[in-house]
């Protein structure tokens, strides 16, 4: 048991890192990778926020839609659930954390959106993994979001110290980092199977 669950975490941080492999969350991936500080606050929001989520969507859809006949509203209460939750995170950052509050800026509200956040829930449900499983899922599927965005910001801070040619300039250097920083990640392929196998 304990190591199928250091399986799955260690594939959700490197292998199959739902920002570098799967491509969901590039919105803040690509928006708060600015700062380094922005970046980890808003990393820490999306695991809490992921964590709490899969906590309280896992149990719903198993013991409430499922059994009752209405999977087909799965998203529309994952999205719900995940929406009340940001909003607590929200609100609680406003009032102790007011400094990280202003500089995730618009981001915050967007973790409600973020299909990182959604992805994970669904595809815990979808792969079978019992409660224990989808919660070690969601805190590496986070901490995966984290190592991303430290690193992305990293070399954000390169890029923009660099000098590429006009028509790189702006986004489109910065979406040929993110595609670097992704090929980076794939030469962890079989890195977990070779430890855990």
């Amino acid at each position: 048991m304990i190591k199928q669950l250091a399986v799955i975490f260690f594939t959700m941080i490197l292998v199959d890192n739902y920002v570098l492999s799967k491509f969901l969350g590039i919105c803040p991936f690509l928006g708060v990778s600015k700062k380094l500080d922005s970046a980890v606050g808003m990393s820490l929001a999306v695991v809490f926020v992921m964590v709490m989520a899969t906590a309280a969507t896992w149990p719903i859809q198993t013991f409430l839609l499922d059994p009752n006949g209405m999977g087909y509203l799965q998203t529309i209460v994952f999205i719900l659930i995940i929406a009340i939750l940001v909003q607590l995170l929200e609100n609680f950052l406003k009032k102790f954390i007011p400094a990280l509050y202003r500089s995730l800026g618009v981001y915050l509200p967007l973790i409600t959106t973020n299909c990182t956040i959604l992805g994970v829930t669904i595809l815990n449900i979808d792969n079978e993994y019992n409660f224990i499983e989808s919660i070690v899922c969601a805190a590496g599927a986070g901490l995966g979001f984290l190592v991303a965005m430290v690193l992305f910001s990293g070399v954000r801070r390169r890029v923009e110290q660099a000098r590429p040619p006009e028509c790189f300039k702006g986004l489109p250097i910065t979406l040929v980092a993110a595609a670097m920083t992704s090929l980076s990640f794939m030469g962890f392929g079989g890195i977990v199977d070779a430890i855990f196998g």
